[in-house]
């Protein structure tokens, strides 16, 4: 069995039960070991990089540090982790003048970032250690019925020198892994355009009218669902609707899953399992599409 250091960050414990508890599902069923590690803090995201850069780096590597220590590569379920976590793993790997400064602010914790463990997006796990054939030999579930938007966020692509996920212009492999499971990925306008999730609490109208523009979009190209990989763009995206109903006057009623949840029903893991009451827009049609 495969096993990685599971980096959950901040939002998906706080806000988002059902994220965890189907990729912790769903991981598991398919053979991968998710082992919790103690005194791991915020991944510093952007914003505090960009306050200090050298600051942000130091905590996102004290991090790595404890996945070193336990000799485990890191998972991660929130983009904006990954983009953190590997944005800094790879920033100190190349650079050993900026590696010592870091290494200085974190030996006042006791830690030293030695650069021998990977930091990986839970797709590249499906990916790399499940594979396509091994993904679709354990599927259960017929999703052939079901047209779903994906929508990968900005941060699991961009840096894209740094991260080297996917192509950023015209990203594939979220698409081939929703299909993977049976699904059809559908196009639809400004595929690849901003939710407004980071806008929330500084330009809030700004912020709804991108989530809105995402929901009008999806619903004209037909989708049964949006399903995302960002805890910040599904909570933009299915709370939004709430939002949208009360401002604009307009009902929705798109469902939004995270991929996990989407994985653990093909996999045949029960919905009752996965916390879905959780989310704010009711997942029943989709529910009642895949049996």
């Amino acid at each position: 069995m495969t096993s990685y250091a599971l980096f959950l960050g901040c939002t998906i414990p706080a806000r988002q039960p059902s994220y965890e508890v189907s990729a912790r599902r769903a991981l598991t069923k398919l053979g991968i070991e998710l082992v919790d590690l103690a005194n791991m803090t915020c991944c510093a995201p952007p914003p505090v990089q960009s306050l200090d850069l050298e600051t942000g780096l130091s905590i996102a590597a004290y991090n790595i540090c404890l996945a070193e220590e336990a000799d485990l590569n890191i998972v991660t379920l929130c983009t904006g982790c990954f983009e953190s976590l590997a944005m800094a793993n790879a920033m100190l790997k190349e650079n050993e003048k900026l590696k010592a400064r870091v290494n200085q602010i974190l030996s006042n914790a006791g830690k030293e970032f030695e650069g021998s463990k990977e930091v990986k997006h839970y797709l590249q796990v499906l990916l790399n250690d499940v594979g396509p054939n091994r993904l679709k030999e354990n599927v259960s579930k017929n999703l052939s019925s079901l047209k779903v938007a994906s929508f990968s966020g900005c941060h699991l692509l961009r840096p894209s020198a740094l991260l080297k996920f996917d192509d950023p212009e015209k990203p594939y492999i979220f698409d081939d892994l929703i299909e993977t499971l049976g699904a059809k990925s559908i196009w639809y306008r400004h595929k690849l355009k901003c939710c407004g999730g980071l806008l929330r609490g500084y330009a809030d109208d700004v912020a709804l009218a991108l989530a809105r523009e995402k929901i009008v979009n999806t619903t004209k190209a037909g989708a049964d669902c949006i399903v995302t990989l960002c805890p910040f763009c599904f909570l933009t995206l299915d709370l939004g609707q709430v939002l949208m109903k009360s401002t604009f006057h307009e009902e929705y009623n798109m469902p939004v899953l995270h991929y996990s949840e989407l994985l653990a029903l093909a996999l045949g893991i029960d919905p009752t399992e996965l916390a879905l009451q959780f989310h704010k827009i009711k997942v029943y049609s989709v529910l009642n599409k895949i049996g």
